[in-house]
């Protein structure tokens, strides 16, 4: 038996219903120049031809930086022609638009003058109205837009120009001319954006963007690299030297020769200064002024000789009043002496003056004389047993620098300079010894005991066989308050003993 269908009617016209698709909807966009409304009408109604009689506007290529030339584009007239202005305040930017046709009931308006900047290698275009404006600021467009003969124009500008810096340059030239305010807009994208905006000013001839962004760089600091930049782009404009004559002060290098006269100037600082920790770290920057490998100097000029022996000449006459101080006060002086009341302070300050002074002259080759003149000090050297021997062993800092440079072979003295030198101090730094072993102040003890024995095999076989024997017998007596001299001592004895006795047999 059939059944029949008892579903009811309207549940039947909802299911039919549900079924139907949904109505169309026409998709819009919206793009530069381009409202929702005429993307609807595109979809009813053919665009129209395009009329025949439409004239191209101006069309200029632009080549960064300065350089114009006059290029036709066949593309942007139709660009320039349809498509209106989307302003964002005064300068918009936005890709490339398609080319809308005109609406179907087209009004006939009269085109508005828009200048249009593209930027070939960013694939962006800035638009702007006020033409007129850019016209009186900027030399390079103004040429351009005038030798068009219309009011707007389409420039492309080539190379690597960024997009923010010629925006920036063309909103400076749409403000009003503001004095006061004249670098609140280069300061507000810091130093790099506003050398990439004074890069763009020089190329179009902004001659009111090119000052700003000059007085604004004048009043801050800069970084190596911004400012290599800027002596790049000064001399490759050197046009606007009168924009820029605060920045070229501060770029104008000082004459290379001079560079030797003020390093001895600040060496002479440094030895009559008081403070301590003030002339160590001072002389830490001289030390990398005056390096091979330094970033500071760039010429082979060389110091003044003259001029640093006249330096050591003042140190050692200070040196020779303060032992004399030191003498008067003898051995019962020892408590103003260990209390810092006594001269032993100004004798460790002139004794670390002559020490950095020597090290100097020795790295520049130039400290043979100074052997001499060390050799020489008899006040010194005769004073030299009347002092304390917390006093008298700041002496012997002296004599281990000169022993250590002529054992590396860094001093390169003759025979009788070495010898002169072995006479007058190798005996007191014998009886120092043991107060340079327990205040070294830096001193290494084993290069200054392997320099001593280097420097005395420098010497004839004959007076190394005096000293090696008087080396000897306080050796014997003091033991480690003596330097250790054996190694040398046995080099002595080789020589003198078993070579001459393998040779005669």
């Amino acid at each position: 038996m059939p059944t029949a269908n008892t579903t009811p009617a309207p549940v039947a016209h909802r299911r039919r219903s549900r079924r139907r698709h949904p109505p169309l909807r026409h998709p819009w966009c919206c793009s530069f120049g381009l409202d929702p409304l005429s993307a609807a009408q595109r979809s009813h109604f053919p665009a129209p031809p395009r009329p025949k009689h439409a004239a191209q506007p101006l069309s200029r290529r632009m080549r960064s930086p300065g350089r114009v030339s006059p290029i036709e584009d066949p593309t942007s007239g139709a660009i320039v022609a349809s498509c209106s202005s989307a302003r964002l305040s005064s300068v918009s930017e936005c890709s490339p638009p398609p080319l809308p046709p005109p609406p179907a009931r087209a009004v006939v308006e009269r085109p508005r003058e828009t200048l249009r900047l593209r930027l070939v290698s960013k694939g962006v275009i800035l638009e702007v109205e006020q033409v007129e404006k850019v016209r009186r600021e900027s030399k390079v467009l103004g040429k351009i837009l005038a030798g068009g003969g219309c009011g707007g124009g389409d420039v492309a500008v080539e190379g690597k120009v960024d997009v923010e810096a010629i925006s920036e340059a063309v909103e400076m030239m749409l403000e009003d001319v503001d004095e006061a305010s004249a670098m609140s807009r280069p300061s507000r994208g810091g130093v790099a954006h506003a050398i990439d905006v004074l890069e763009v000013s020089f190329s179009l001839m902004f001659d009111r963007g090119v000052t700003n962004c000059l007085k604004y760089l004048d009043a801050v600091p800069w970084n190596e690299p911004e400012e290599e930049k800027i002596k790049s782009l000064l001399s490759q404009y050197s046009s606007n030297e009168a924009a820029s004559g605060d920045l070229l002060a501060r770029l104008q290098p000082q004459k290379p020769n001079s560079s030797p006269q003020l390093v001895v100037q600040l060496m002479d600082s440094i030895t009559r200064g008081t403070s301590n920790n003030g002339r160590k770290e001072l002389r830490d920057l001289v030390d990398g002024i005056l390096s091979r490998a330094s970033v500071y100097i760039k010429g082979d000029e060389e110091l003044d000789i003259k001029s640093i022996y006249s330096i050591c000449h003042s140190c050692l006459n200070c040196l020779v009043e303060l032992f004399g101080e030191a003498s008067d006060l003898g051995f019962s002086g020892q408590t103003a002496i260990l209390s810092g009341k006594g001269p032993v302070e100004r004798i460790c300050k002139q004794v670390e003056n002559l020490n950095w002074l020597v090290q100097i002259l020795v790295d520049r080759q130039m400290g043979e004389e100074f052997v001499d003149l060390w050799t020489s000090q008899n006040t010194l050297v005769s004073m030299h047993g009347r002092v304390s021997p917390m006093v008298r062993y700041e002496l012997s800092r002296v004599s281990a620098t000169i022993f250590i440079s002529i054992g590396t072979g860094k001093l390169h003295c003759n025979g009788a300079s070495r010898l002169s030198l072995v006479d007058a101090w190798f005996r007191p730094l014998l009886v120092d010894f043991g107060w340079l072993r327990r205040c070294p102040k830096g001193l290494n003890l084993a290069t200054l005991e392997e320099g001593i024995g280097q420097a005395l095999l420098t010497l004839s076989l004959k007076q190394q066989q005096v000293l090696f024997m008087e080396w000897f017998q306080a050796f014997s007596e003091h033991g480690r308050e003596c330097p250790n001299l054996m190694r040398a001592f046995q080099v002595w004895w080789r020589r003198s003993f078993i070579r001459s006795l393998r040779s005669s047999s």
